[in-house]
């Protein structure tokens, strides 16, 4: 009988582990007080490899009516970004697409079909985790859109502020490890995302 429930016991650990875990994140992206989009993002953990993605769709009126949409696939193996692919449209039409690809022994970035430069240093933390995890003790982030890095900075309160290469703020508010809001400045226009539920 102990033989049974050994043999039972090491199969339902070994199921477990090929079942992935996730995660799924959803916010209101929030302009002047009215909502004009949503983000949806999602956290799969497969082994080694971690799976992120996000859709992001926003509707508005700048000069004339607009909608945008990104959309990130990214992938880490253990501790290490393997690769980010960003597409982002306009009125439905391409705008622009980064992509991030390991190649031992560094990152290749292509933008819009153009090799753009190749990254030396490992990648362990992306703009995407921001979304699922507050970065105490991180100073530093990888922009998959833009392909370089970004500083954090810890304001207290479990508040952060990211600065993108172009001198743009972003300011994330955490509670309880969780992002409940941010604010956005996207250079065009500046935008909340706020937590509808997390689970």
């Amino acid at each position: 009988m102990m033989y049974c429930m050994l043999i039972l016991g090491v199969l339902m650990t070994s199921l477990s582990s090929l079942n992935p875990s996730e995660e799924n994140v959803y916010f209101d992206v929030v302009h002047n007080a009215k909502v004009i989009g949503s983000l949806e993002a999602t956290k799969t953990i497969k082994g080694a490899k971690t799976y992120y993605q996000s859709s992001t769709t926003i509707e508005t009126r700048i000069i004339k009516d607009i909608c945008v949409n990104y959309m990130y696939d990214v992938v880490f193996d253990a501790t290490l970004l393997e690769k980010a692919d960003v597409y982002i449209s306009v009125n439905e039409k391409p705008h622009a697409e980064t992509s991030t690809q390991w190649t031992d022994p560094n990152y290749q970035i292509i933008k819009n079909d153009e090799r753009e430069k190749t990254v030396t240093d490992s990648i362990s933390f992306a703009t995407i985790q921001l979304f699922f995890k507050e970065p105490i003790d991180i100073k530093t982030c990888y922009s998959e859109q833009n392909g370089s890095f970004n500083t954090i900075l810890a304001m207290g309160n479990h508040t952060y502020k990211k600065v993108n290469s172009k001198g743009n703020e972003n300011i994330y508010y955490y509670e309880a490890g969780d992002l409940k809001k941010a604010i956005i400045d996207s250079g065009v226009i500046s935008f909340e995302i706020i937590a509808k539920n997390a689970h």
